[in-house]
Parts: structure tokens; sequence; C-alpha cells
């Protein structure tokens, strides 16, 4: 047996980060005013959704006679369309995304886990089934799941100095959500999302930027240096290469703006000194476009 106070503190030690992180989802989920949850329409799944009068075209077989007994007209059951219930998460734990240029502003991939965390509460709450891209935690409803969520997204880390999404294993038909600030090669996002659409799968991307990244205020002799320790530049002349940054990121934007249009999915970039309901609002209101 293990030793009770270890096993406690150990306990303890994974749990201590998930109260904060909840509570902070929570509050930008609870800053954000919905309406009504408007997914619900007839297809295949296993819950009853309503009742409909029977139309040319409609089998015999589609009449429900019970409810039918009660009037004179024919009724047809309607279940409720469940293959696009599930959301899959991806949330790049890379090094890049531990950026922050400011100590007031929070480094990216805290902001992307809060997003996709309060993402998670509202779709949960609305009745919906939320898990991870791959393998590892599948789409599932309820307030466990959002601990299991809350735990897998605070301990995930990627050594990699830019992420690649993950498009294993998520449901055919089913709904996705990539949050990456998407600086590095462009191509496994390219293979994920093109997997994804030949499944049947939409989402969204959400590209998490830094402002320092979007305004490159640099000047003079500069050392640029990656998250990870891998890349290193250094330059006298750093305004030079303003001009040339800002086309390859505004090129970068429209490539992941094509992508995202070809393969049916929407786009949008978030910056980290801007309201985090505002990136929340987007996203809840794509994901109703997608479907």
């Amino acid at each position: 047996m293990s030793d009770p106070v270890a096993l406690r503190s150990r306990a303890e030690a994974l749990a201590a980060p998930l109260p904060p992180l909840l509570a902070g989802a929570r509050h930008l989920a609870a800053s954000v005013i919905l309406g009504a949850h408007g997914r619900r329409r007839a297809g295949q799944g296993d819950e009853f959704w309503q009742y409909r009068p029977l139309v040319a075209g409609d089998e015999s077989r589609a009449i429900d006679w019970r409810r039918s007994g009660r009037s004179d007209a024919h009724f047809v059951r309607q279940k409720e369309w469940q293959a696009a219930q599930s959301v899959s998460l991806w949330v790049d734990a890379s090094a890049a995304m531990g950026f922050a240029s400011d100590a007031r502003l929070p480094p990216k991939r805290d902001r992307a886990v809060e997003l996709a965390l309060a993402l998670a509460i509202l779709l949960v709450r609305a009745g919906e089934r939320v898990g991870l891209s791959g393998r590892t935690l599948p789409p599932r409803g309820g307030e466990v799941q959002l601990l299991r969520l809350a735990q897998a997204l605070e301990t995930a880390r990627d050594r990699g100095e830019y992420g690649a999404p993950e498009a294993r294993a998520m449901p055919s038909r089913s709904r996705a959500v990539f949050l990456s600030d998407f600086l590095g090669d462009i191509g496994p996002a390219r293979d994920a999302l093109t997997s994804a659409a030949d499944r049947g799968v939409s989402g969204v991307l959400i590209q998490v930027l830094d402002p320092q990244e979007e305004a490159f205020p640099f000047d003079g002799r500069t050392i640029f240096e990656s998250m990870g320790g891998g890349i290193r530049h250094e330059t006298l002349k750093a305004r030079d290469l303003r001009g040339r940054y800002l086309d390859r990121l505004a090129a970068r934007k429209a490539e992941l703006a094509d992508l995202a249009r070809a393969t049916g999915w929407q786009y949008s970039t978030h910056h980290t000194d801007h309201p985090a309901s505002t990136a929340l609002l987007w996203a809840h209101a794509a994901l109703e476009r997608v479907v």
C-alpha cells in the first residue's frame, strides 16, 4: 500500500490548479449571455425530439401509431439529431504558446486553455458532449467531464517549439475547436483539417496572438529567441525586419482563412490584450454556423 500521507500530498498537488482554472472559466462562461440553444434538429439519434404531421413521401413505418391514435391525423416521431452533438478540443501546448510580452498579460496558452474550458462549460450546460482530440479523452457530458478536461488541459505539455493539431479519433460528422498561434509549419494544420473534412468534421480555428506579435515594435539591436530555445536570431536593425514580418503574418492569416473556408471551418484571430468574452462569444456562434 502507498503511504497515505504521500498519496494525499500528491493528490492535493494534482488538484491544486483545478479550482482556479475552473473558477476562471466558469466566470468567463457566466459573463456570456446566450439565447436559446439552437442546434436541436431532426435526424439520426436516440433521443425523442418531437412529433410532426405525416407528409407526402414519408414511409408508413415512420408513423407513430400510438400518437396518431389520439387524433384524426397521422404523426411521425422524430428523434434529435445527435451526430454533431460532440465537440473535440485541441489546445496547443507547445513552447511557443508560453509567450507573454508583458507580465500583465496572460501567456497565449493560458488564454487558449481558459477559452477552451469556458466553451466546454457552455456546451456541457447545453447538453452537448465535449472531449479532447486524439484518444486520451473522448467526448462526454456532465460535470465530471469538465473536471477531466480541466486536469488534462492544465497538465498538457508539448516539448516541441510549435504544436501540431490532433485530428485522430474525432467522431464522424462532429465538430471541433483548435486553439493555437499557428505560427509554425502550417502543414500539420492543413493535414488535420483536410482529414477532419474527409470525415465530415467541421469546426473553428482560433489563432491566439500576443499584441507584440501583431505589432512587431522592435528597433535597433535585438536578439530573437524562441520559447523553447531552439531558434535564435540576432539583428542590428530590427526595424528593417518589420515590413517583411508583417507581410508574412498577413500571409499566414490569409492562408488559415483560405484553409478554413475550403474545409468548411470558421477562422478568427484573438489577441491576449482583448477581452476573452469576445472570443468566447464568437466561438460559440461559429459552432452554430458550422453545424
